[in-house]
């Protein structure tokens, strides 16, 4: 199987919101999106882009399917080192288990060594979220510490901890 990465579209959004579930939710997103939130935040991710600033996301695909999102944000400050570019993502339920987000990693991290975004990419995990665990482990990161974040909490307020992985660039 071979994934490939592609900037996300307004096309792209329902499936989008479509492959969101209760694990996209409590590990990434914090909420359900709808079609016409994602299509602003996919235009937020191309003027990213064409700015070289902020967050820059793409979609996952398979065989012309969307079946997840990779991103990542070289302006991270919580937990990491200046330098550090901070990646998130998610596959959709029904591509799970089939090593999609290993190969996204993989791809990713290349697309940061291309075009000389930072030093290291590093992956902030919450110590359950054991499949985002293994990939990272499985993308060769290496775990450094635990830590509180600055900015992310759960709903009684307390900080969310997190695990940081980190991979030479």
């Amino acid at each position: 199987m071979t994934i490939e990465l592609r900037p996300l579209t307004a096309a792209d959004a329902e499936a989008h919101c479509a492959g969101e579930d209760a694990l996209t939710v409590r590990w990434l997103t914090g909420g359900y999106g709808d079609v016409e939130g994602t299509i602003k935040f996919f235009e937020q991710l191309t003027q990213n882009a064409t700015t070289g600033t902020g967050k820059r996301g793409f979609g996952i695909w398979n065989s012309d399917r969307l079946c997840g999102y990779i991103d990542y944000t070289p302006d991270l400050d919580d937990g990491l080192d200046p330098e550090d570019v901070a990646l998130a993502y998610a596959v959709h339920p029904w591509a799970r288990g089939q090593g999609i987000a290993v190969q996204a990693v993989h791809l990713i991290c290349n697309t940061l060594r291309t075009t000389k975004t930072g030093t290291r990419a590093a992956i902030r995990v919450e110590p359950q979220n054991t499949a985002s665990v293994r990939v990272a482990q499985k993308s060769g990161f290496t775990y450094i510490r635990d830590f509180p974040s600055n900015r992310d909490t759960h709903p009684d307020g307390t900080p969310t901890t997190f695990s940081l992985y980190l991979l030479d660039l």
